[in-house]
């Protein structure tokens, strides 16, 4: 196997020595690759942010809730949150306790709240009709709540999750409401949380987001925590050297503002955040294969079976993610070159990349999506009836293991029926 474009893996030996081809021969294409090295290494970067003693990293599953990756992640020491009752029910098969377990709700029904009270799972509601609904469910029950600090932050606007036109929380102004919902209900409330958003690479930003939140938590007694969200970001732009975030600064700066506050507060309260993409993104790659090289007048197009049904973000946010080439025979290639890297769903925004720069492609080649463990495979689908890709792990010996099966075309048909 020749490597035309692979730099980045090759610097943290992502492959450790497995032919990418080999996968693809035995698992399919697309196919989803974690190395588990690099996911545990994320995980203890996070443990070891703050300096604080009552620190906490629950791990926002939504970023990836592969059930062997749940299970190292558990393995690490993390907690974890959930959105859904799925998530809940994943997180406990992969050994989290309910107690371990927070769940982040945004307008969910009296069943999913049932769900999460019955399985001793703490949940957090988003506004004042939702702990209405907690109150009548399960009155003198513990309760925390998501509240908007007014920071918001984030690569897209849809990613933004706090401020003047997110959805998300209960603003400030209604905290007197609040409090007579929880004496209406005798309810404990135990905890606030919040999220500005999804890829920050500024600390700056998140520490006055953590100032903001805190600033609601003093109109509240006897908290057991404060969850101060996630958003964490990583360089997606490696080949043009992006610079990561500054984790060991933001952990500073975070450890005196997490100190200042329980000594003012009284109580050694515990202190929380959510990281998703920063633990999951880099140790995933996607592998898909080269079908059809066009032109379309100067337009040069490389068609692959990396369709949106596989990878939704370059669709939904405009991401970026940077790509790598292989290709199983020793024919080198001449020069660079722009190309547009499409899929094969029948709409014209099926694009991972446009007028990107890589090696001149041809067909039977592999192209390596890079940082694809967050949000990758999660939001896949069978749009246009194609297939879901199976997701293997590289384990830290070298080994392979297959932890989601390709899906079938039976799978496809199994929950329809038929009016024959």
């Amino acid at each position: 196997m020749l490597k035309l474009k692979s730099k980045v893996t090759d610097e943290v030996n992502f492959f450790q020595g497995v032919d990418p081809y080999e996968l693809i021969e035995k698992y399919g294409s697309p196919l989803y690759v974690y190395n588990e090295r690099i996911l545990r290494e994320r995980c203890r970067e996070i443990k070891n942010l703050v300096s604080y003693p009552n620190f906490s990293v629950n791990y926002s599953a939504k970023a990836n809730s592969n059930l062997a990756f749940l299970e190292i992640v558990h393995d690490e020491g993390l907690s974890v949150d959930a959105m859904s009752p799925g998530e809940i029910y994943v997180e406990l098969k992969a050994g989290f306790k309910p107690e371990q377990i927070f769940y982040i709700s945004n307008n969910v029904s009296e069943e999913e709240m049932k769900f999460a009270i019955e399985h001793n799972v703490l949940i957090s509601v988003d506004s004042l009709s939702q702990l209405e609904q907690y109150g009548k469910i399960n009155p003198g029950g513990k309760v925390a709540a998501r509240f908007n600090g007014g920071v918001g932050a984030g690569h897209h606007e849809k990613v933004v999750t706090a401020g003047k036109k997110t959805k998300f929380a209960i603003n400030p102004e209604y905290i007197p409401e609040f409090k007579e919902i929880l004496k209406k209900y005798n309810l404990k409330f135990v905890g606030l949380n919040q999220h500005i958003g999804s890829l920050f690479m500024e600390g700056d930003k998140y520490i006055e987001g953590v100032k903001a939140i805190l600033e609601i938590a003093r109109q509240f007694d006897d908290l057991e925590f404060i969850d101060f969200g996630g958003g964490f970001g990583i360089p997606y732009k490696k080949f043009e050297n992006e610079p990561r975030l500054d984790i060991k600064d933001l952990g500073e700066k975070l450890s005196a503002v997490l100190k200042d506050f329980a000594e003012e507060y009284g109580k050694q309260l515990t202190f929380k955040v959510e990281p998703g993409r920063y633990i999951s993104a880099e140790c995933g790659l996607l592998l898909g294969t080269v079908h059809a090289v066009k032109y379309n007048g100067p337009n040069k197009f490389a068609g692959t079976d990396i369709g949106f049904n596989v990878i939704a973000r370059p669709v939904m946010y405009d991401s970026h993610h940077d790509i790598e080439v292989y290709r199983k025979s020793d024919i080198k290639s001449k020069k660079d070159e722009a190309v547009t890297v499409v899929g094969n769903i029948c709409e014209s925004g099926d694009i991972i990349a446009k007028d990107r720069i890589l090696p001149d492609i041809k067909e039977g080649d592999l192209l390596g999506i890079l940082d694809a463990g967050a949000y990758g495979h999660v939001m896949s689908s069978n749009y246009n009836n194609r297939l879901r890709p199976a997701e293997v792990f590289i384990r830290e010996n070298g080994d392979v293991v297959l932890t989601r099966e390709r899906d079938t075309l039976e799978d496809i048909t199994k929950k329809y029926i038929s009016l024959q």
